[in-house]
């Protein structure tokens, strides 16, 4: 079963290149929001248009306070080369190794196929999923950016009102 809303996130542990320190839950905690973003395999058409729609999308993430990690069970190499090929200026993770620990942690796991599941976890700063969607893997996620923003207080234009604001202005 999946992890959903108001659920405490699962630990993380994943790779974003084979030389630089592992990406956990716990480098975020107190510091940002995180938008976990799951999808089947890299160089693919839907998963292409997820990735693009966050890259146009990355400055309302970031106003938000929240950093877009997009993490498939493909080594690290071939992740950061999509990452390069689509200019997406975000984290790019590798699930790899241990194939899929991450995503079986997050319930979204295909052993059929070996590849995680449409999974998006949108985790607070002290590590609660408040906004979650999981889609089976060739069901595009539409509402990706348009609902986590809408749950973080902000828009597609980057503008958060001030009670969203964590400095009040």
């Amino acid at each position: 079963m999946a992890i959903g809303t108001g659920d405490k996130a699962p630990a993380f542990d994943l790779e974003e290149t084979v030389d630089a320190p592992r990406i956990q839950l716990s480098d975020y905690l107190g510091r940002s929001n995180v938008l976990l973003v799951f999808h089947p395999f890299a160089f693919t058409p839907v998963c292409t248009e997820e990735a693009l729609d966050l890259q146009e999308n990355l400055a309302s993430f970031r106003n938000a306070n929240t950093e877009i990690l997009f993490v498939s069970c493909d080594t690290s190499a071939a992740r950061q080369a999509w990452r390069r090929e689509l200019g997406a200026e975000y984290t790019f993770a590798s699930d790899f190794w241990s194939h899929g620990a991450n995503a079986k942690r997050y319930g979204i796991f295909d052993d059929a196929t070996g590849a995680a599941l449409r999974g998006t976890f949108l985790i607070d700063t002290s590590g609660t999923v408040i906004w979650s969607l999981v889609n089976d893997a060739d069901t595009r996620r539409a509402e990706l950016v348009s609902e986590s923003l809408e749950t973080l207080g902000a828009d597609e234009d980057g503008a958060r009102p001030a009670a969203a604001r964590a400095d009040g202005t």
